[in-house]
């Protein structure tokens, strides 16, 4: 299921008509807008020779990761490498001709990159289109944010890999996919991205699509004010904070004996696991935590041996008022 869930994702993401861009940077200031930027086909590349303008040229990267210049027939490799690495590799052919040449070249224009996908729980989901590196947190926070519907994880979905990744870090990915499927992800909690800690708040790559996971469900049922469902938010959700947010329990309720109905892990079966209210205010037992789908059951407490007899007197006298008001014929005083 969750593959599919999955996959439809990627779906929305890749027929979403929304943009959010940032402002647009001119052609000029395209090679400082990231550092140590890779070249890709369908970049723009000028290059220019101080004093010798018939070495200057324009270019663009083929599909093949390939560019050209008027002065030499060999093809310059220019996939993955940087303003720098071309640069050297430029310098190298102008000296064939011109001693000591100072060169510059640069990417003026960037093949228009895929727009980054962020939906699921925020304000404002839509895509965005990157001009520079972006961390997670950045856009999330650009996204206005999480609504009162998220729960406390984000996934991180990469439908292909950069033209540029490092293999490693690819395989990494690849090991953390889940349930078999092709589209690698990675979970985070937003704890973790409000940190500020790079491992929890990665770089966003464009293509990449973010996903605000809503609240998980939990279920209460039984002698409670409220039978309803109850979410588990941001840290975490205890046995009494579910109930409390369910109206609390009724005087009926078997606060003893507090039934919990966990789902196993690939199993249709749950396991029961059993609290006492009673001794969790006392502070003598813990509150335990819900977890996800988790079914809370409030059972009817049993009456007390004085109580059954208690309501059986108070039943009988009922019934021998009702029998002296209704039995036999009324007499009539004249």
């Amino acid at each position: 299921m969750k593959r599919f869930y999955t996959l439809a994702i990627v779906l929305f993401a890749l027929s979403a008509s929304t943009v959010l861009s940032q402002d647009t940077p001119s052609q000029d200031s395209v090679s400082g807008e990231i550092r140590n930027y890779m070249v890709v086909p369908g970049d723009k590349i000028e290059g220019k020779v101080m004093g010798e303008d018939q070495f200057s040229f324009l270019a663009y990267v083929d599909e093949n990761g390939n560019f050209t210049v008027p002065f030499d027939e060999e093809p310059i490799a220019a996939k993955c490498r940087t303003e720098m690495d071309l640069r050297a590799e430029v310098t190298k052919r102008v000296a064939k001709y011109v001693r000591n040449p100072m060169v510059s070249v640069y990417v003026s224009a960037r093949r228009k990159p895929q727009p980054v996908t962020v939906s699921g729980e925020v304000r404002n989901p839509g895509g965005v289109e990157l001009r520079r590196e972006a961390r997670l947190l950045e856009l999330i926070a650009f996204s206005g944010g999480v609504n009162e519907d998220a729960g406390g994880t984000v996934r991180l979905i990469r439908p292909q890999p950069p033209t540029c990744a490092d293999p490693e870090d690819q395989a990494e990915w690849l090991k953390e996919s889940e349930n078999g499927t092709e589209i690698p992800s990675r979970m985070y909690s937003l704890s973790g991205i409000r940190s500020g800690v790079n491992e929890s708040n990665p770089v966003v790559l464009p293509g990449d699509i973010i996903v605000v996971e809503k609240a998980s469900p939990v279920y209460i049922n039984g002698e409670i004010t409220n039978p309803n469902g109850v979410y588990i938010k941001e840290g975490g959700l205890s046995l009494t904070q579910a109930l409390a947010m369910a109206g609390g329990v009724r005087a009926k309720a078997k606060i003893k004996d507090v039934k919990i109905y966990r789902k196993r892990a690939d199993s249709p079966e749950r396991d029961v696991i059993s609290a006492n209210l009673e001794l969790i205010k006392e502070k003598k037992e813990k509150d335990p935590m819900l977890e996800p789908y988790d079914i809370v059951d409030i059972g009817t407490k049993k009456k007390s041996v004085g109580a059954i007899l208690l309501e059986a007197v108070l039943g009988g006298a009922r019934s021998g008022a009702l029998s002296l008001a209704t039995g036999g014929a009324n007499r009539v005083l004249y």
